[in-house]
């Protein structure tokens, strides 16, 4: 298994920082996008098995920071707390969507083949996967895990007026307790830019093969909104929702990461299985 690290600068001169997993041997084959979610990054709890499990299964797999997700050089710790009061959805669209413009165009041509591109995204991730690859025509395959149907998660008036009259909205990291800041920016841009970031809107655009996985016991993300996608996604060839009885919106993965867990190793299954079906041929 060989491991690399990479670094590339937002539109906005901001560090991206990602790893790249993949066999040894086996010449240009195709690669895997994975963009973590809220609160997350790339080597949060499952995300490095992940990647070792779909290099083993021929791919290469690419794990990403997004830019302003607060975490800085250590790649551990929510060192930059600034920068995650700064984020927005399009800024993390942007992120994933130079990341794969890289991956098209600056990774060794005879390690990935740049006409078989795939996304997989969890939670917000998932949102963000499916803007892009209704935004970008090179991506073949998707694979979405706990997707979103919307960033706009913030229906309670009185937040919103909280949110407004200081100018930031409390986050607790529940794992540390540290308490980080979403500035007021992040919900300017939903309000700015609500056509460009309506994922049900962009879900309905989707003609490529495309696999929702869901936990019917998401306590963070309602199974229901799995529905919602799919719904919209009846242009994709083909699209299957795939519901995992009992599932949390981490598939019982922790972090610190210590063991596996079956609802993850299925994830991982019907994962695998759809890229190799549709990216393999």
């Amino acid at each position: 298994m060989i491991h690399r690290r990479f670094t590339l600068m937002s539109p906005l001169g901001d560090p991206i920082r990602g790893d790249i997993r993949f066999l040894e041997g086996g010449g240009k084959r195709p690669a895997v996008i994975v963009c973590h979610g809220f609160k997350g990054f790339k080597d949060w709890g499952f995300h490095p098995h992940l990647g070792v499990r779909l290099a083993e299964a021929g791919f290469v797999a690419v794990h990403f920071n997004l830019s302003r997700n607060g975490v800085g050089e250590d790649l551990m710790e929510f060192t930059e707390p600034e920068k995650f009061r700064k984020n927005t959805s399009t800024i993390e669209l942007q992120d994933l969507s130079t990341v794969i413009q890289a991956v098209q165009t600056q990774f060794p041509g005879d390690l990935v083949d740049s006409s078989r591109i795939g996304l997989l995204g969890h939670s917000r991730g998932g949102g963000l996967a499916i803007l892009a690859a209704a935004l970008h025509p090179g991506v073949k395959a998707l694979v979405t895990w706990a997707a979103v149907s919307t960033f706009d998660r913030f229906d309670d008036p009185a937040t919103v007026d909280i949110w407004r009259k200081m100018g930031y909205l409390d986050v607790v990291n529940s794992r540390t307790g540290q308490v980080l800041q979403m500035g007021i920016e992040y919900l300017d841009d939903l309000r700015q830019n609500k056509e460009k970031l309506d994922i049900l809107a962009a879900a309905s655009r989707l003609k490529i093969p495309f696999r929702l996985i869901h936990g019917t016991a998401d306590e963070s993300v309602s199974f229901l909104e799995a529905g919602a996608i799919r719904g919209r996604a009846k242009n994709a060839k083909p699209v299957e929702l795939i519901s995992l009885e009992g599932a949390g919106h981490t598939f019982g993965a922790a972090h610190p990461f210590e063991r596996t867990t079956r609802h993850l190793e299925e994830a991982i299954h019907e994962t695998t299985e759809w890229f190799e079906r549709y990216m393999k041929k």
